[in-house]
């Protein structure tokens, strides 16, 4: 077998959840996709072996494309939050890419349409600069930049900056967290929506259960539940806006992550577009910004295996 035969293995990898997929013919959406919880395997190459002997027939993939949330160097590869860490070489593929979870997301951008995608404002996206962003175990960021010959993903760790607060009592909602430090992923991810929800009940001067991500988003007819989903949409607005700013993305802003597609008419409805655009020095330009929300099973499967077919074909033209 070699480099590039198919199928392909394509995988975006969390810190949570693992899922898999093959890629059959070349443009083709991924298939046997399954979602492996990353705490029942010790390492990434026992769980790829799991995938292709329980999911996948036992074929022996010729090229994999493998995005991990997290920094990759070169082949080697260490996820933020899980312990797996390693190189690709480690796994018996003739041909491996690793690509930054959000990176791999960017690619699947011009490959979104229809009912992928939720207008959350604006016009519709363009094809300029585009950015992605998107909460879920954490924050993640990428751009996808137009060049000659199609696109290049840039990749960045933009979940670190500092927090987003603008209103007195979001300043107010961080300070009762008691965090030396609150960066934007310290709020704008599963594990923020717990931290915000904790932290308001301290504001409001009440009790709160213990509640996880899942509970919160699911009980919007608690009155602290809401107020916390709301908070949450509008820091996520005002960051969001920021990093349209910072990558120019006049190409449009997607929203992606595994919290807000179970949401999606909480945020249509909520501060967030208001925020987005809400930068004194620069609200016509952000105004001029689509804004979308992907709702797409597996986009970045999808973005993992368009990165292939790019590059399979640019090794059978070359």
């Amino acid at each position: 077998m070699s480099a590039f035969d198919l199928p392909w293995l394509v995988a975006d990898i969390g810190g949570t959840n693992a899922r898999f997929g093959l890629v059959t013919s070349l443009g083709a959406r991924p298939s046997n996709v399954a979602v492996l919880a990353g705490a029942d395997y010790p390492t990434l190459p026992e769980a790829v072996t799991a995938y292709l002997a329980e999911h996948a027939g036992g074929v022996r993939p010729g090229a994999a494309c493998l995005a991990v949330a997290g920094p990759i160097d070169g082949d080697h590869y260490r996820l933020t939050n899980s312990s797996w860490a390693g190189s690709v070489r480690d796994l018996d593929v003739p041909y491996t890419m690793l690509l930054n979870d959000f990176e791999a997301l960017a690619v699947s951008l011009p490959h979104l349409e229809g009912d992928d995608l939720v207008s959350l404002g604006g016009p519709p996206p363009g094809h300029g600069v585009k950015a992605v962003l998107g909460p879920g175990t954490g924050l993640g960021v990428g751009g996808l930049v137009p060049t000659a010959d199609g696109w290049t993903p840039v990749p960045g760790e933009g979940g670190h900056v500092t927090v987003p607060v603008v209103e007195p009592r979001e300043f107010e909602i961080v300070r009762a967290m008691g965090l030396p430090h609150v960066v934007a992923e310290h709020v704008l991810s599963g594990p923020g929506l717990v931290r915000l929800h904790r932290a308001l009940a301290r504001v409001n001067g009440v009790a709160a259960p213990d509640l996880t991500a899942s509970d919160i988003v699911a009980r919007m007819d608690d009155s602290l539940c809401a107020e916390t989903v709301e908070v949450f949409c509008g820091m996520l607005g005002n960051f969001a806006g920021n990093v349209a700013l910072t990558l120019g993305a006049r190409g449009g802003v997607y929203l992606g992550g595994g919290v807000l597609p179970r949401i999606v008419e909480r945020v249509r409805t909520s501060a967030f577009r208001t925020r987005f655009a809400a930068n004194p020095d620069m609200p016509a330009y952000l105004e001029a910004i689509g804004t979308a929300l992907i709702v797409a099973p597996q986009p970045a499967l999808m973005g993992a295996a368009a990165w292939l077919s790019q590059r399979a074909r640019k090794e059978l033209v070359g």
